[in-house]
């Protein structure tokens, strides 16, 4: 299949702009800047990129405890999200979520989650809305290998395969669950494979192949979208860096991460766009430069905004219906 210059471009714009905001929030977190937790995206970039080149504004997304760069995939403004992690009111969340609970209704990003398998049953929900509602949108839930072993998957692949719902579940396989692997984890070969017990469609895909990764999510979405139901699909991939920043990995050797250096699908991308001319020194020089110009503001925009004030603690986080004044 052919792709025009512009749509293979942006596809890289993506990866870059993700792959830059990750690395700023690595150095801010070290120097302190940043509290509670940061989990980076960070060798994931090409499963984000490739499935939400899929879908619409309207469209929605569940995401997980490292979901910056389904945000940033999704169309968030890169300054609301450096603000979020900065914990100010210029935030996402007005600081209240920080990294791992970043949401957009706006953008339909129904929430990351600090949860394993929490952003799951969500995903379930909102279809089933969508359902109801008899609209075309779409849910995709992204969730890593280790929720694969949760009721909360189960579950809702069962739930939403009874009633095809229009959700598809993508799981991010990058081999370790905090700091178990996926082999001593996980009864089965390929994530995929789950599938058949709810009968749906189940496929595994190189989550470093971009390309790959949006033939085969533009398919399962497609299917979702004309009332076809539910998909599965594992994007194996691999965690580049520890699971949070600052982790240690006593679990792993230094070579083993190294072996995958050379699958990092910013690389793959890049080689195969310089192979067809796409892509020269220059033009990713400009485009590198423009995304880090563009974290530049987004610290800048985080550090100058202000902090949430203390009588402000518990703004927009309960609903009251009750008609009672407290």
């Amino acid at each position: 299949m052919e792709y025009s210059k512009d749509f293979l471009l942006n596809l890289y714009r993506t990866m870059v702009r993700i792959r830059n905001f990750e690395l700023r929030a690595e150095k801010l977190f070290l120097e302190g800047k940043l509290p509670g937790f940061i989990h980076l995206y960070i060798g994931e970039e090409a499963i984000a990129t490739g499935v939400m080149a899929n879908l619409r504004k309207d469209d929605f997304i569940t995401s997980t405890h490292r979901g910056h760069g389904h945000m940033i995939a999704k169309g968030g403004d890169t300054k609301r999200m450096m603000a979020e992690l900065y914990g100010k009111v210029t935030g996402y969340c007005k600081g209240k979520g920080g990294s791992m609970h970043i949401a957009s209704f706006e953008i339909g990003v129904l929430g990351a989650n600090g949860v394993v398998g929490g952003g799951l049953p969500i995903a379930v929900g909102a279809g089933m809305g969508i359902k109801i509602k008899k609209s075309n949108q779409v849910v995709v839930a992204f969730f890593g290998d280790g929720a694969s072993n949760t009721g909360a998957f189960h579950e809702s692949l069962n739930f939403a395969s009874i009633y095809k719902l229009p959700v598809v579940f993508i799981n991010e396989n990058n081999r370790f669950a905090s700091t178990a692997r996926v082999e001593e984890t996980t009864s089965v070969e390929n994530i995929s494979d789950r599938a058949v017990s709810y009968g749906i469609p189940g496929v595994t895909v190189d989550g470093n192949d971009i390309i790959g990764v949006y033939e085969t999510a533009k398919e399962a979405i497609r299917r979702a979208r004309e009332g076809g139901g539910p998909s599965l699909i594992e994007a194996k991939t691999y965690r580049l860096k520890g699971h949070f920043v600052g982790d240690p990995e006593l679990y792993r050797k230094r070579e083993e991460v190294e072996k995958f250096l050379p699958k990092d699908p910013i690389g793959r991308f890049e080689k195969k766009l310089f192979e067809m001319k796409i892509l020269n020194k220059n033009l990713k020089d400009s485009i590198w430069n423009e995304s880090e110009r563009e974290i530049d503001e987004a610290v800048k925009f985080a550090e100058g905004s202000p902090m949430p004030r203390p009588e402000d603690s518990l703004t927009d986080l309960f609903v009251d219906d009750t008609g009672y004044d407290y």
